[in-house]
């Protein structure tokens, strides 16, 4: 009788031991789960604006005019793949309206120009290219469209709803769909050439709108306002050190909007701690200065590149680059090779954990399942943990010999949200502990860079505050390649 009661005893205490990880607050979506294992991903700009030399079309380009001689889809995608991209989104159509297949709501599309005789389709051909060597496709509709002599006039939804019911349908599964917040003002308008304005919360009927891509092309992540991503507030690549991928709109207003609208643009860089949706930042910035092609711009190095990933993906957003074809419909060869160097760094950087053969000792483990082997494992589903009532803790990180690195990365698991808001880092130096970082977020991916490559044998990571019972992911430790 003792042994059976000492066995339920420790049945019970097992059960008790296990039983799982409530989340904590918003938690991401599957489709925004696969948004986060993508990361990098480019947006391709490449409209009759192009051979106008302009960033803004005003929609009374001659179609005509659209004319890539030597386009070469494959040659686009190949570039961005050597650059570490995972995703590509085509404008299918920018403001200027002018579509990039041969849609059935316009006539200010690409069959009336010579592109393939009048016989092709732009929108197939990316696609194609991209399912060809493993990049995620999305597309970008523009809702504002200048050259449409409907817009701003109740007619105009229809036509907007079928050309994404014509994307969403015959292009594939999409990873994105892609929507900004530019909307009316000046353009061409079918001749009358004035200006037209609307109410952007209201005027697309967002929440039925948005409710075509739900059922079409549920997969896509929509991007922005109150769908699956959210705008970080500026062109120029980068989240805020402390970036939480909770977003409640609205609430340095004082109020939650309801309706897609113009972002919280004060905030959208941060995100909202204990924000009511899982709303994570994207960095969109173009390669060159302008979205669309100008011979006089140069594309950003390959230094400038890795420092933008560092400050977006590193700070648990995703980098969107801006890709911009010239007139031929190439990359141009400047672009292609500042690609080239900005994989090279990446890949080379991180091909190897340093840390990958520590031993790591835990303050508190919750149980054998979510031990600290996990940690080094490679594999984001697994996860050291911590009992429920520990908020707090340490993890000891010995390295079997002291390593030269510059990057931190730390990665939570976010599937039960972002729980950790403050923890320092610490190596052990001259016989005693030196602090050498002291953070907030963590979320999807935290990279650290150092000021100098740092020589050490013995880390110390203390997770200082959480809410919640503490979970982590990976942690790697780096040293950033040269070109």
């Amino acid at each position: 009788m003792k042994k059976l009661f000492f066995y339920c005893l420790f049945l019970y205490s097992f059960i008790d031991a296990q039983k799982s990880i409530q989340p904590y607050g918003a938690v991401p979506s599957k489709r925004q789960l696969a948004w986060h294992d993508i990361e990098v991903y480019g947006l391709i700009h490449f409209t009759p604006t192009t051979f106008e030399n302009k960033e803004w079309g005003y929609g009374d380009a001659d179609p005509k005019i659209f004319n890539p001689s030597q386009f070469d889809a494959e040659q686009i995608i190949k570039a961005a793949k050597a650059g570490g991209l995972r995703g590509i989104i085509l404008v299918a159509k920018h403001h200027d309206g002018f579509a990039l297949w041969p849609t059935s709501t316009t006539s200010y599309n690409i069959s009336k120009s010579p592109f393939r005789n009048g016989k092709g389709d732009m929108v197939k051909e990316i696609q194609l290219a991209a399912q060809k060597y493993g990049l995620k496709f999305g597309v970008y509709c523009s809702p504002w469209d200048r050259n449409n002599p409907d817009y701003g006039t109740s007619k105009y939804l229809a036509i907007y709803q079928v050309q994404l019911k014509e994307l969403y349908s015959n292009y594939g599964n999409l990873f994105m769909s892609w929507h900004d917040g530019a909307n009316g003002g000046d353009g061409y308008y079918g001749g009358t050439r004035e200006t037209r304005r609307i109410d952007s919360s209201t005027y697309y009927d967002w929440i039925n709108t948005f409710a075509i891509t739900r059922k079409m092309q549920p997969m896509a992540n929509i991007f922005s306002h109150l769908g699956d991503v959210r705008w970080v507030g500026n062109e120029e690549g980068y989240a805020a050190e402390t970036s939480w991928a909770t977003y409640t709109p609205g609430a340095s207003k004082g109020k939650h909007e309801k309706i897609p609208g113009q972002p919280d643009y004060p905030e959208a860089t941060t995100g909202t701690r204990n924000g009511m949706l899982w709303l994570p930042a994207e960095c969109d910035v173009p390669l060159r200065k302008g979205w669309f092609f100008h011979t006089e711009e140069k594309p950003k190095s390959a230094e400038t590149l890795f420092d933008l990933y560092l400050k977006s993906v590193g700070r648990g957003a995703a980098l969107d680059l801006g890709l911009a074809p010239d007139t031929t419909g190439h990359l141009h060869e400047d672009d292609v090779a500042a690609l080239q160097a900005f994989g090279n760094i990446v890949q080379k950087t991180f091909a190897n954990n340093l840390a990958k053969r520590a031993t790591i000792k835990a303050s508190n483990t919750r149980d054998k399942r979510y031990g600290t082997s996990t940690l080094l494992d490679g594999d984001k589903q697994s996860f050291w943990a911590t009992q429920d009532d520990v908020h707090s803790a340490t993890l000891e990180i010995n390295l079997p010999s002291a390593q030269t690195f510059d990057i931190v990365s730390l990665q939570e698991f976010i599937p039960l949200g972002q729980r950790i808001e403050g923890y320092t880092l610490e190596v052990f130096k001259n016989n005693r502990w030196e602090k050498i970082y002291e953070g907030t977020s963590i979320g999807a991916k935290k990279l650290i860079k150092l000021d100098q490559p740092l020589t050490a044998g013995k880390l110390r990571l203390s997770i200082t505050k959480s809410p919640v019972c503490i979970t982590l992911s990976e942690f790697g430790l780096y040293k950033k390649a040269s070109i």
